[in-house]
């Protein structure tokens, strides 16, 4: 793939802007400055840089982030920052967006692409992709409420009851709960069913994808190969 090509699929601007960067020596190969915007590149295992940051070469990125509490999960946020302003700018230009979506103050694990029919595959209720949350609740917890939510519990607007597919009581004060659908404020609005109020929620895992212990709120990092054909068989 030509270098000024490359460049461009990664965010870092117009063809012009791409070549411009490379003829004034801020672009390196494997460590190599190469200022021909035409050089033949080959994109295996490719590591580039730009101004002295690397960037591998991703035919989609997907990413993992941990999201604070504080911002929306929109290309267009309304009330608050968007999510997105969390990462550099040639991610952004390169189109990423969430895979579905978190409330404003949810917490936790995030996943971004710019991969369509991997955004499809992991959003699609069909696939019933478990998602785990820890939920902090306004009042203590009890065996009954744990057995409604497994049995299901009926939520406005909705045909049929909707059960949670997992739910274990870590302390009186926080649930840990798993979903396999994706409904508006599903966690929010099933605890409220049995009697309760989520205080704050942070999402745990997605699939066999959990969130990095030393991965720190605001922070992301690519996804690694293996973990996404993990992620993708899971679903």
């Amino acid at each position: 793939m030509q270098l000024e090509r490359l460049l461009q699929k990664h965010g870092f601007g117009t063809r012009k802007g791409c070549r411009a960067l490379i003829r004034n020596e801020r672009v390196a190969v494997n460590g190599e400055i190469c200022d021909d915007p035409y050089a033949d590149i080959d994109t295996d295992q490719l590591v580039f840089s730009v101004d002295g940051t690397e960037w591998p070469y991703a035919e989609f990125a997907t990413l993992i982030l941990n999201k604070p509490s504080g911002y929306e999960c929109s290309r267009r946020p309304q009330h608050h920052l968007g999510v997105l302003e969390l990462l550099p700018p040639p991610l952004r230009v390169r189109g990423v967006q969430p895979i579905g979506r978190l409330d404003e103050d949810t917490t936790g694990l995030l996943l971004i692409t710019d991969d369509g029919q991997l955004n499809h595959v992991l959003s699609s209720g069909k696939r019933k992709v478990p998602k785990v949350y820890l939920a902090t609740v306004k009042h203590p917890l009890d065996a009954a409420q744990v057995e409604q939510l497994l049995a299901g519990v009926l939520l406005n607007d909705e045909p049929e009851p909707i059960a949670a597919a997992a739910a274990e009581i870590v302390d009186p004060l926080h649930l840990r709960l798993t979903l396999t659908e994706g409904k508006y404020h599903q966690v929010k609005r099933m605890l409220a069913a049995v009697g309760n109020r989520v205080e704050a929620l942070h999402r745990e895992s997605i699939g066999s994808l959990t969130l990095p212990d030393d991965l720190k709120p605001g922070e992301w990092r690519w996804l690694s190969a293996v973990d996404l054909e993990k992620l993708v068989k899971s679903a």
